[in-house]
């Protein structure tokens, strides 16, 4: 049992380290892809130093071109690998406050029995 013992010890602990360490890290870089494959010029990003910007323009593979703060005259070159997160052009949705009113009444009329009529 001395050489196959070893042997199905190792093979254990490889595909334990693959299970692990590999297979978690692969899915990663697949999901960071795909974020930079979905990017277009007007979304909002944060860097993974925690900065938040536009998106101007997509160069090449290599540059992209960020605008930070409200003076919109800081636009930096950077690579796409510096990018964490990505938030879609227009995919916020803005609650108008009177409409925010309508509906807290509403739910406040609901729980007490009345209709709104």
């Amino acid at each position: 049992m001395g050489v196959l013992g070893i042997i199905l010890y190792l093979a254990f602990f490889l595909g334990l380290m693959y299970l692990m360490i590999i297979k978690p890290q692969k899915k990663q870089q697949k999901q960071m892809e795909d974020l930079h494959n979905a990017m277009e010029p007007g979304d909002t990003i944060m860097t993974t130093g925690g900065f938040y910007g536009t998106l101007l323009d997509i160069v090449d593979d290599t540059t992209v071109i960020v605008e930070f703060g409200n003076d919109r005259h800081c636009r930096i070159p950077m690579h796409p690998n510096a990018i964490a997160e990505v938030e879609k052009a227009g995919s916020a949705i803005v609650k108008d406050d009177d409409a925010a009113a309508d509906d807290d009444d509403k739910k406040s009329d609901n729980r007490l029995g009345k209709e709104k009529k």
